[in-house]
């Protein structure tokens, strides 16, 4: 299979389907959870982490092209508003994609694939940025 988006061939099914969603979210947090470099974002997320772990699958699952589950359950994403009670700068944005590429990396997504993951999330993630520095 392609390891590159297509208009007929979605993120979503080039890495695997909703299993693969799962189990990419679930070793993001888990690395969360894991590493003490990461507590900057660690520290932005509730103790326990089930309803963070379901929001991230839902969003991911439509953002990559599968079902769009977050709209379906929550609404429209509107991901920024929905993040700026939490403070949000450099540190936080470069830990969350540190945490996404080695998720990647662990859960062995394809390096094309992962590449171009990469590349669209980190302007989203810059996005999100809600304060200097």
């Amino acid at each position: 299979m392609d390891t590159h988006p297509t208009p007929d061939t979605p993120p979503y099914e080039i890495l695997g389907g909703e299993a693969a969603v799962r189990r990419l979210v679930d070793r993001f947090y888990d690395l969360m959870d894991e590493s003490p470099e990461l507590y900057v974002i660690r520290k932005l997320h509730p103790q326990e982490l089930s309803g963070s772990r379901d929001k991230l699958f839902m969003f991911l699952s439509g953002w990559l092209g599968g079902p769009p589950l977050y709209v379906e359950k929550h609404g429209h994403p509107m991901l920024r508003a929905r993040h700026l009670h939490f403070p949000i700068g450099s540190a936080e944005r470069d830990a969350w994609m540190a945490c996404m590429k080695q998720a990647m990396e662990d859960c062995e997504v394809e390096e094309g694939m992962r590449g171009w993951l990469l590349n669209s999330l980190s302007g989203t993630a810059d996005w999100m940025r809600n304060r200097e520095g």
